[in-house]
């Protein structure tokens, strides 16, 4: 009866995520929309050749693609752990899910909302700026700014995401033992020792399959929170490799190259998420899959 009714979620996996993988044959073809895919004709490795050939509109994807993923990982993936931590100290239950319901309300927010919420506080004639103005001082303008922009996609997903992402993590705190932590401040724990030895390690499971996961996106920093700030900053401060695939491949019609980019970002993926998991498991960790 459990297989029966995971059959329709069955279905929508296998039709919208496993079905389109076979599109990936375009990058190795001279697609045209107007002969098909089987009537296109096929070109071998050519398209690949934009990957290893120094093509500097890919270098500068790429280069702000993995400086905009080293943010992400540095500042975005630990900011839910941190949280959680701290909702989880409050005493008051109440008070607690006050203040989720409150951190997850911008997750159901679309991006466009964001950055329009994001312009009207930091853009030049924003909230903070119209202040600062009117106060006599010098005003400052994020949004147009290509210095800034990485910063800001970084501050904009730890505001929009990072309350949801709790959700996980507390799940995770509601399993620990309390006579864990009972057992430690016997032995005289503080509540960093107790945070380092008892929290933290009941966490790490939780901590190391989330971070695989995170690893299968990699090069994957946001398409829709990008496209909508591009024309703001310019190509060169905002071009990913997501982006990059778009505006070369349906706004410039090289359907090959950005599938053969496409593809060979799911592939780094897929190698990332397979490592990754070989080295939890060398220390002791499930991963996303056993041994």
């Amino acid at each position: 009866m459990l297989l029966i009714l995971a059959l329709p979620g069955i279905a929508i996996l296998a039709l919208f995520e496993y079905t389109p993988l076979l599109g990936n044959v375009i990058a190795f073809k001279d697609y045209q929309p107007y002969l098909g895919i089987a009537d296109s004709p096929w070109v071998g490795l050519r398209n690949f050749l934009v990957i290893f050939s120094g093509d500097p509109q890919f270098l500068n994807a790429l280069r702000n693609t993995l400086i905009i993923t080293v943010l992400q990982v540095v500042f975005v993936f630990p900011a839910p752990i941190a949280l959680a931590l701290l909702l989880n100290s409050l005493l008051s239950e109440r008070i607690k899910r006050i203040v989720q319901s409150i951190l997850y309300l911008p997750h159901f927010l679309s991006w466009v909302i964001v950055v329009a919420i994001f312009q009207q506080v930091l853009g030049g004639s924003g909230l903070i700026n119209s202040w600062l103005r009117a106060n006599g001082h010098s005003t400052f303008d994020i949004i147009g700014s290509a210095d800034w922009f990485r910063e800001l996609l970084t501050a904009q997903v730890m505001w929009k995401e990072t309350g949801w992402a709790t959700i996980i993590f507390l799940a995770a705190l509601s399993q620990i033992d309390i006579a864990l932590y009972e057992a430690a401040s016997v032995d005289g724990a503080s509540r960093w020792r107790q945070l380092w030895h008892v929290t933290l390690p009941g966490l790490r499971s939780v901590i190391v399959l989330l971070f695989i996961l995170r690893l299968g996106d990699v090069l994957t920093v946001g398409f829709e929170q990008i496209i909508l700030q591009q024309g703001a900053v310019g190509l060169r401060a905002s071009e990913v490799l997501d982006t990059y695939v778009y505006n070369n491949g349906i706004i410039n019609g090289q359907w090959g190259v950005s599938a053969a980019v496409g593809l060979v970002k799911g592939l780094v993926g897929v190698a990332l998420v397979l490592a990754a998991n070989k080295v939890a498991h060398l220390f002791g960790e499930r991963g996303v899959y056993s041994k």
